[in-house]
């Protein structure tokens, strides 16, 4: 008789990381149960499995067992980027659009503290800092303004639902020294590369991190991230210059405020994404190899293309995902959007992301709500003040000097996503509480894919959200002030 189905918890609290990750490695050639495996474990057995098959025989898979879960605190925001630069690691960070950051709380790296420049950087946080705070109250009431307290609203849920909406304004005015937390869990093979990184990062603040993170993982994985060392081809990566790059050129303007048509530009794309679905989701069926589900469907005419790709996607509930078969299909996007922005767009790590260095030249956006506050003067010189102080440093500590880089400033950004994952974010960032820099690039990019794919648009759940002009008219007052010098 076959034995019961039995599921149940490897209690961390119990056993250890690296115990939990051979019991799970051990089953393939055991037979016996993961509890007689654990039990049969010590963390010096299980060190000598790891130093054996992952380290000496490079079964890495192993090491994916081993989880563990890291807080930083009080760490810049310009070092999270770096931390989050791990795609198969999850993380929560302290949220810019819903609580307040403290005055002083910004990072300054050693080497600006020891230089010509730490005098102006100081001052620079300074004004950014103040006018942060000096435009809370006024924002705030241009915001109350326009959304009224509803007559069955108490104070305090009234605060909740307007205070992301004048806190996400002021947050432009944050520079990425602000200091912030973060929770990451991740598994040991991903944590070992994340330390390599980290380790080969050109910020010192960067590689301070990796070594203590390094040091705090090998409490409990003490064998998986032992050889986690920095690489000489990632710090070289770091500071390639190709040549023939343009980086010296001046950046082009985007002269028209209102206009999107810079902001998102689609660059590539997959010309035959219905007869791609279609072969992909008859091949899913079975019966047939690839190459003649798509010479199949090569050979359908626009009117049955349709209707397949309609019988495929209708009927998908609130909660239903969409088909997997629609990761066949890609695009690329250039993309300017403001620091804000970047931070959620980055979030999305099925993307495959290549951001350029930070650079003022780009400009910056400007909110319409600083301008109804009477604040626009007061924002514009705290951001030449970053401008100015961000190129008086870069000549000398170029890696620094991106810690006085305000939320606020543009970053171009290429993109490359599959239709599936462009489903989920053009219909999950254009959302009405999505942030409103988001939200413009959503809705551009799923305008621009309802152009090409009329089909696959109406199956976006986009076509009531106003457009990415729109947005953009009501939200900002420019997105690009001006190119800065």
């Amino acid at each position: 008789m076959p034995k019961p189905r039995d599921i149940y918890l490897l209690d961390p609290s119990q056993l250890s990381p690296e115990v939990i990750a051979v019991t799970f490695a051990k089953t393939s050639r055991s037979p016996e149960s993961f509890r007689e495996i654990a039990d049969g474990l010590t963390d010096t057995a299980s060190a000598q499995f790891h130093e054996r098959w992952v380290v000496g025989y490079g079964h890495a898979s192993v090491a994916e067992h081993a989880v563990l879960h890291l807080a930083f605190e009080n760490v810049s925001r310009l070092a999270i980027e770096a931390i989050e630069n791990n795609r198969l690691a999850s993380y929560t960070e302290k949220s810019t659009r819903y609580q307040v950051f403290e005055r002083d709380g910004y990072y300054t790296p050693e080497a600006i503290a020891r230089s010509r420049h730490a005098e102006r950087y100081h001052r620079t946080m300074a004004t950014l800092f103040d006018t942060y705070f000096e435009s809370i109250e006024p924002v705030r009431a241009v915001v109350a303004a326009q959304f009224p307290r509803k007559p069955d609203e108490d104070e305090k849920k009234y605060e909740a639902r307007i205070r992301s909406k004048y806190i996400d304004c002021c947050r432009f005015l944050l520079p990425t020294a602000t200091l912030a937390n973060v929770g990451m869990t991740a598994n040991a093979r991903v944590l070992e590369s994340a330390i390599k990184k980290m380790l080969s990062h050109p910020l010192q603040e960067v590689r301070d991190i990796g070594a203590e993170v390094k040091r705090v993982a090998q409490e409990k994985v003490p064998t998986l991230v032992r050889y986690a060392e920095p690489s000489e081809y990632l710090k070289k990566i770091s500071n390639l210059k190709c040549q023939g790059s343009n980086q010296e050129e001046e950046p082009p303007s985007l002269r028209d405020p209102h206009s999107m048509l810079h902001a998102l530009t689609l660059v590539d794309y997959d010309g035959d994404a219905e007869e791609r679905f279609v072969a992909t989701y008859l091949y899913r069926q079975g019966g047939t190899d690839y190459v003649s589900a798509l010479q199949h469907a090569q050979m359908m005419n626009g009117a049955e293309l349709e209707n397949v790709v309609q019988n495929a996607l209708t009927g998908r509930g609130d909660f239903d995902i969409p088909l997997r078969e629609l990761e066949h299909i890609t695009l690329t996007f250039d993309c300017v959007l403001d620091w804000g922005a970047w931070y959620e767009l980055k979030r999305h790590r099925m993307m495959t992301i290549t951001p350029q260095p930070l650079d003022v030249r780009l400009g910056y956006a400007l909110p319409r709500v600083f301008e109804e506050a009477r604040l626009a003067a007061r924002y514009r010189r705290a951001m030449d003040a970053a401008a100015e102080t961000f190129a008086a440093m870069a000549a000398n500590l170029p890696d620094e000097a991106t810690y006085v880089f305000p939320n606020a400033f543009n970053r171009r950004v290429l993109v490359t996503l599959n239709l599936r994952e462009a489903f989920h974010f053009c219909s999950l960032r254009s959302a009405s509480n999505a942030h409103f820099s988001m939200r413009r690039i959503a809705m551009r990019m799923y305008e621009l894919i309802r152009e090409i794919y009329p089909t696959f648009g109406r199956f976006m759940r986009c076509a009531d959200t106003p457009t990415a002009a729109q947005l953009t008219h009501e939200f900002f007052a420019n997105v690009e002030c001006r190119t800065m010098q």
